[in-house]
């Protein structure tokens, strides 16, 4: 809040009517001012422009010539081409003559030099190739000569292993059944050793065993397979059988499977 709010009416009508003084003064003083300026300025002014000399008259000056009507454009001409001049071929001299023709054949005898090199060089290259191939192909026939030597020299080396294998298992089966046919002979021997014949056996009747063994040679079982119609004869032989044991075998075990199941025929009078 300002002063002003709590001034008194009378204080507010004393202010405003200094201020109106205030505004009335300086009003009154700006116009005696100019009042009295107005007063003092005309005697100088008139004062000044009394002492100046008056100017000469100004002369009229005369009017300008009339400008002259501008002239139309000429055309332009065209430029016509020019003619080129034809320049005429001086005559060489016999000089110059002789020595293009000399430059010329020189020319051509390069040209044919290394035609016929080039000629040369591929004829020589074609022979060059075509003797490459031709021992190639020699080559390839000579390898695959000796390739089929080879296969049959390996047949034939085949040939006469599997001939010479088969042999030898001739052989050894050979041998394998000479060995057990005297091996069966020895056991059939030792059994007749065995056998008590019956009294008064009439004929030559003939009595077949089934004989099983075991490694050792011990007897397994026994089985009549075909009687001689004498069942003494036969009890006889089956005795005997039992008695002999162990029957002889063969010193190679790899031979007992050819042992273990037997076949064995007897008869009174062995032939």
């Amino acid at each position: 809040m300002t002063a002003s709010a709590y001034a008194t009416d009378t204080e507010k009508a004393i202010s405003g009517a200094l201020a109106l003084l205030m505004h009335a003064l300086f009003v009154a003083l700006l116009v005696f001012g100019v009042t009295w300026q107005r007063r003092e300025q005309p005697a100088m002014v008139v004062d000044l422009w009394n002492n100046l000399p008056q100017p000469p008259a100004p002369k009229a000056a005369p009017p300008p010539p009339p400008k002259p009507a501008p002239e139309p454009p000429k055309p332009v001409p065209k430029a016509e081409p020019k003619p080129v001049p034809k320049v005429e071929p001086k005559p060489a001299p016999k000089a110059d003559i002789a020595l293009k023709e000399k430059k010329e054949k020189e020319r051509i005898a390069r040209e044919q030099a290394l035609a016929e090199k080039k000629e040369k060089e591929r004829i020589a290259r074609e022979k060059a190739l075509a003797e490459k191939k031709k021992r190639e192909e020699q080559a390839r026939i000579e390898a695959a000569k000796q390739q089929q030597a080879k296969e049959a020299e390996e047949k034939r080396l085949a040939r006469e292993q599997e001939e010479a294998l088969k042999k030898l298992a001739a052989q050894q089966a050979a041998a394998r059944e000479k060995l057990r046919s005297e091996y069966i002979e020895k056991i059939r021997g030792k059994i007749r050793r065995y056998i008590v014949e019956p009294p008064n056996l009439q004929g030559n009747p003939e009595v077949e065993f089934d004989v099983v063994l075991l490694p050792g040679g011990e007897v397994l079982g026994v089985k009549l397979k075909k009687g001689s119609s004498l069942a003494a004869y036969d009890n006889a032989v089956e005795r005997a059988i039992l008695k002999a044991q162990p029957l002889p075998l063969p010193p190679d075990p790899a031979m007992f499977k050819e042992f273990r199941e037997l076949n064995l025929k007897f008869r009174p009078k062995e032939e």
